[in-house]
């Protein structure tokens, strides 16, 4: 198998930036949600970053395997305040749709590169994308129906709080 062009080693690892900057953005949300008593949304925006972090990993390795140099770039601080549990998923939901265009713009680069390997690989984040907006969606609808009912609430951050963590395809063999 070729190794990867050097225009696609330096936007993967650009991605995996990305990602870890992903993890780090949601790692702020849930301490912005721990110092607010919202603790099942602290526990979903941990989860959250647990997943990106892994996200960064799967395009470490995939480098690697490629022959590739992975080389880590800084990670800006993230946001710490936020308005309202309402803001807070609103940002998150955007920062998934930033994400999702790096995705796309990263599989019409290995398209264009004709690295079949590179768009397989990216076809799962391309497929993962669709269920992070969604439900970072889904949520950021559920808290406009809340509105500032603060029995409403609660209720959905016991529902958030339920959140299991994603099981790694490693351990469905």
């Amino acid at each position: 198998m070729p190794s990867l062009s050097k225009r696609l080693e330096k936007a993967l690892n650009e991605q995996i930036v990305r990602e870890l900057e992903s993890a780090y953005v949601y790692l702020s949300m849930c301490a912005y949600f721990e110092a607010q008593n919202l603790r099942g949304m602290a526990h979903w925006m941990r989860l959250q970053a647990q997943e990106e972090i892994k996200h960064a990993m799967k395009i470490f390795d995939f480098v690697n395997d490629r022959g590739g140099r992975v080389e880590l770039g800084a990670i800006e601080k993230p946001p710490v305040e936020f308005k309202s549990p309402l803001e807070a998923f609103q940002k998150a939901l955007a920062h998934e749709q930033k994400i999702t265009k790096c995705i796309n713009d990263l599989y019409d680069l290995a398209d264009d590169e004709d690295d079949y390997p590179t768009e397989v690989m990216l076809q799962w984040f391309i497929d993962e994308q669709v269920e992070e907006e969604k439900s970072a969606s889904e949520v950021v609808e559920q808290l406009k129906l809340v509105g500032d009912n603060g029995a409403g609430l609660l209720v959905l951050d016991q529902k958030l709080g339920q959140r299991q963590p994603e099981e790694d395809e490693d351990d469905e063999d």
